[in-house]
């Protein structure tokens, strides 16, 4: 896993953009297509991770009030 991690990281975008590069060779709009499903993708886990943040930072702002209140104290 120590080599795999930053191998994929690193061979995953370069394998998108040939794959983008041959569907331009094919057909241009093949390629139009599959740029606009990638920027959907990738939309949908950016609003997933804002998500997730924004939740984890409401659910620990309590604690948070709670903390400082007991500091003041």
């Amino acid at each position: 896993m120590r080599i795999a991690k930053p191998l994929l990281l690193v061979t995953t975008p370069i394998g998108v953009l040939f794959g983008l590069l041959e569907a331009w060779r094919f057909h241009w709009w093949l390629a139009v297509l599959m740029a606009v499903l990638i920027g959907v993708i990738g939309g949908f886990v950016w609003l997933t991770v804002s998500r997730i943040r924004r939740e984890r930072g409401a659910a620990q702002a309590p604690s948070a009030i709670a903390s400082n209140a007991s500091q003041r104290s």
